[in-house]
């Protein structure tokens, strides 16, 4: 199946990258200059934004919950953005549109950002902010509105990474409070060599993420000191993978990183873990912050929702 028409006219309508080094204050504020108002975007029950006082500082999140009561499941949701941009404001679309399908509190974590913050800032409040909800979650007075069941981790792109991360530190350091994983079109593997996966050829260019911007845009991450080698920055590389939560993983058939994730899913079944990988035709990187508009992708949503509300495939 062909690239959308829809995202192919977009793509082919980008102007070219400006000459020179990465200017990330630049990329940011283009990020945020596609940013819809308020006003157009989908109405939650009740969004809040508020910090949450951790082991690792005080991390700041925006508290999505979809209806009036007292208490749901909750997704803990990292936002992509190749580990040096994104923000609230960018996924807040996507925020909602997981709130109202699912039915779960959504907390969508402003983690500090590369490469003014070396690694493992932004890890660190990512999973400081699970932390925090598994203990505090359930009092009233947080806010959050926990249900004592649900519990997922959750992210798109470097947030996948994150969300994968998290989970297997929080296995690792005994928190058995993560109930699903699911990873958006994840970035897996931070060692770029085009031979380790034939999506990283076959998607190399035309399709906006392009293989050779990977190691460039990434770059603000590996080199605040996150080694590909490690577990913790390229999660594809644990020894292990048994006994982390059950996952979905999306991929789309014109993205470079397609391979990894749908590799990933095959590793977690062979550890003996529930993974469910769903491969979104026509699609490529980036869709669901983009274009789950678009009828062939907003099935992504409800897809989400049947995993979390116990729905197996």
């Amino acid at each position: 199946m062909a690239l959308h028409p829809v995202v192919a006219q977009f793509i082919a309508s980008l102007p070219p990258p400006p000459p020179g080094p990465l200017n990330p204050a630049a990329i940011r504020a283009a990020d945020e200059s596609h940013v819809k108002p308020v006003a157009e975007r989908q109405p939650v029950h009740a969004v809040a934004d508020r910090v949450l006082p951790t082991a690792a500082g005080e991390v700041p999140v925006r508290v999505y919950t979809p209806t009036a009561a007292p208490s749901h499941g909750v997704i803990v949701y990292f936002h992509g953005g190749a580990f040096f941009l994104g923000s609230l404001n960018t996924h807040d679309h996507v925020a909602r549109a997981l709130a109202n399908a699912s039915g779960c509190v959504v907390v969508s974590v402003d983690y500090r950002l590369a490469p003014e913050h070396a690694f493992p800032a932004g890890l660190d409040d990512c999973y400081a902010a699970l932390q925090w909800i598994a203990e505090h979650g359930r009092d009233p007075a947080s806010g959050i509105g926990w249900n004592g069941q649900t519990l997922a981790v959750m992210g798109d792109s470097s947030g996948a990474n994150f969300a994968a991360a998290v989970a297997a530190k929080a296995l690792d350091a005994g928190l058995r409070c993560i109930t699903h994983q699911v990873l958006y079109y994840p970035s897996l593997d931070l060692d770029f060599d085009v031979a380790r996966y034939p999506s990283l050829t076959a998607n190399a260019v035309g399709n906006g993420l392009e293989t050779a911007a990977l190691k460039p845009f990434n770059a603000f991450y590996v080199d605040s000191g996150a080694d590909p080698a490690n577990p913790l920055v390229s999660p594809i590389k644990r020894t292990s993978l048994a006994q982390l939560p059950p996952a979905l993983i999306v991929t789309a058939q014109y993205d470079p990183l397609r391979d990894e994730g749908e590799l990933y899913g095959r590793m977690l079944r062979d550890a003996g873990v529930p993974a469910t990988v769903r491969r979104y035709d026509a699609a490529a990187h980036g869709f669901v912050q983009y274009f789950s508009w678009l009828p062939e992708f907003q099935g992504v949503f409800a897809e989400t929702a049947h995993f979390l509300n116990g729905g197996q495939r």
